[in-house]
């Protein structure tokens, strides 16, 4: 049953156009700040330097000016030198300052320049680290002995490769911050279930957050997963893994009543889950737009998407409507069969379907090809829709 879901478990512009745009600043040279500290008040200094230095619009420095205060410009422009210095983009560090305003206050060489540094050590090119702390700037706040180099020789231990834990921040910079003793404990319960290395270590690269949950939680979840018939030695564990850590209670029951609508019971449900846990992560809306199309156009039983679950993630512009009117021009031509398990053919890779379906009939129907490509429709072939379509 699907009881196992719903469980709670215990756990740049100018300088010019600045001063037009915000009036007040008729001089911005002679304006200083009174105080270095935060204040509820506006300052103009601060909101000129973030116009003309880190690329702020006018309401956004006005927001942030009330968060940072500094009486010149010597060591935020120290700052932004360092940054740009280290493969930075003006972008970048406009979203750093405004995720994290302190920065700007920050010494340079001091709090900010070693851990750069450490990164480019190891081996992490400056684009790459840029992205990583323009994802996530708290981490210029963390000790770099005691949780960023315990944290990267931790993951490097895990995946492999300076590489792979590249990937693995750039996916979640969060990470940096993580707690890996939980983390470790979360993979020794994988471990003890019989989940591969190679599996844990595509979980840890692809969905690194799924390994940080709270021990008890995730320890619980395995067991349910488990229960439900899913083998830990199947990568589909994992995922399963990831999708039910991403997935709250509330919005799985939302999911599950949007297929309710369309007559799938629980057991049909559980089942669909176990072929493809990625089932309870689609949105209502494109889970109805999906299975009006296959139901009632397309005329499908309920048992074909219970068999081929992954059907409801396909892109409906991109694949179903293009590949489903190829099929159909096919049969109503009588070129291929009208029992040719037409789900089956929706989830083969592109290459095989063009093959078996476009190149091998395109003399047979000349336009096959833009009606795969969704630059035509069967209309645009002199069908009618009610030929097409079962309604």
């Amino acid at each position: 049953m699907l009881s196992f879901l719903f469980k709670r478990v215990p756990i740049g512009r100018t300088v010019r156009d600045s001063i037009t745009q915000l009036g007040f600043l008729q001089n911005p040279s002679s304006l200083r700040y009174i105080s270095s500290k935060p204040s509820k008040y506006q300052n103009p200094f601060v909101v000129s330097y973030l116009i003309s230095s880190c690329g702020f619009l006018p309401a956004a420095a006005i927001s942030t000016s009330k968060k940072i205060g500094f009486e010149s410009s010597e060591r935020p422009d120290s700052v932004l030198t360092l940054f740009r210095n280290h493969g930075f983009t003006e972008p970048q560090i406009s979203s750093l300052i405004r995720k994290s305003p302190s920065l700007l206050v920050a010494s340079a060489t001091k709090t900010l320049l070693p851990k750069l540094q450490f990164f480019h050590s190891v081996g992490v090119s400056n684009a790459n680290i840029a992205k990583i702390l323009a994802k996530d700037p708290r981490a210029f706040s963390y000790s770099l002995e005691n949780k960023i180099i315990p944290v990267f020789n931790f993951f490097k231990s895990l995946v492999g490769t300076v590489e792979n834990v590249v990937i693995v921040l750039k996916r979640e910079s969060r990470l940096i911050n993580c707690d890996i003793e939980n983390v470790a404990r979360n993979i020794a319960i994988m471990r003890e279930n019989g989940v591969p290395d190679t599996n844990i270590v595509s979980l840890l690269t692809y969905f690194p957050g799924t390994t940080t949950h709270k021990h008890d939680r995730f320890k619980q979840l395995a067991e349910e997963i488990k229960q439900m018939g899913i083998e830990p030695s199947k990568y589909l564990f994992v995922i399963a893994l990831y999708v039910l850590t991403s997935v709250n209670i509330s919005t799985r029951k939302q999911k599950f009543e949007a297929y309710r609508k369309w007559g799938f019971s629980e057991s049909e449900m559980l089942m669909a889950f176990r072929r493809y846990p990625w089932f309870i992560k689609w949105s209502e809306k494109k889970i109805a737009r999906h299975m009006d199309f296959f139901i009632n156009k397309m005329g499908w039983e309920r048992a074909v998407i219970i068999k081929y679950p992954q059907l409801l993630g396909l892109s409906f512009e991109k694949r179903i409507l293009p590949w489903c009117s190829v099929l159909r021009v096919l049969i109503l031509k009588g070129l291929v069969k009208e029992d040719l398990k037409m789900g089956r053919q929706l989830i083969k890779s592109e290459k095989l379907f063009l093959e078996e379906f476009v190149t091998k009939y395109e003399k047979e129907v000349p336009q096959l090809l833009d009606l795969f490509k969704g630059n035509i429709s069967p209309l645009g072939l002199g069908y009618g829709t009610e030929e097409v379509w079962m309604s």
